[in-house]
C-alpha cells in the first residue's frame, strides 16, 4: 500500500469517525476536548483499518465461495476508489445523512465490484463486495455497541 493510499484511508477513517462522533458531541453530555480528540483519533484508526480490509475480505470471500476464483493477485484500493470515502462524514447531517452515507458506500462498493469483476462476472463480484462490506460493518457496529455498553456507568442502588 502506498503512503498516499494509506493517508487517504486514514483521512476516510477520520471522516467516518467524525460523522459518527460529532452528533453525539452536539447532543450528548459535555465532553472535554481531549476526550473528543481521543475518540476521533481512535475511531479514525479503527475505521481506516476496516476500510483497508474491505477489498481483501471481498477477494478472500470470492476465492472461498466461487467455483472459479478471480484471476490475479488480489483486489486493492486505488486512490480513485478511496477518494470518495473521504466524504463519509456526510453521516453527520441530520435527516439525509444516513441516506447520503448509504449512497456513498453503494458507489464505492460498485467501484470495488467493477475491479473484482474481471474473470468472475459482475454479479458474483458485487455479491462478494456486498457481503464483505455488510459483514465488516456489522462487526464494527457490534464492537461499537459493546464499548458503549461497557463504558456507560451502571445506576447505583438507593442506599447502597
Amino acid at each position: 500500500m502506498s503512503p498516499l493510499l494509506g493517508a487517504l484511508l486514514l483521512l476516510a477513517g477520520l471522516s467516518e469517525a467524525a460523522g459518527r462522533i460529532l452528533p453525539l458531541v452536539i447532543r450528548g453530555p459535555a465532553l472535554s476536548r481531549l476526550s473528543v480528540v481521543g475518540l476521533l483519533l481512535a475511531g479514525a484508526v479503527v475505521e481506516a483499518v476496516v476500510f483497508a480490509l474491505w477489498p481483501l475480505t471481498a477477494w478472500t470471500l470470492a476465492e472461498l465461495v466461487l467455483a472459479t476464483p478471480p484471476p490475479g493477485t488480489g483486489l486493492e484500493w486505488t486512490p480513485s476508489l478511496a477518494v470518495p470515502m473521504v466524504f463519509a462524514a456526510v453521516l453527520a447531517f441530520p435527516l439525509l445523512g444516513p441516506l447520503l452515507h448509504f449512497v456513498l458506500f453503494l458507489g464505492v462498493g460498485s467501484g470495488l465490484a467493477g475491479a473484482l469483476a474481471v474473470g468472475i462476472g459482475w454479479t458474483s463480484a458485487a455479491t462478494c463486495v456486498l457481503v464483505a462490506g455488510v459483514g465488516l460493518g456489522l462487526a464494527v457496529e457490534l464492537v461499537r455497541r459493546l464499548v458503549v455498553t461497557i463504558s456507560v456507568p451502571m445506576p447505583r442502588e438507593p442506599g447502597a
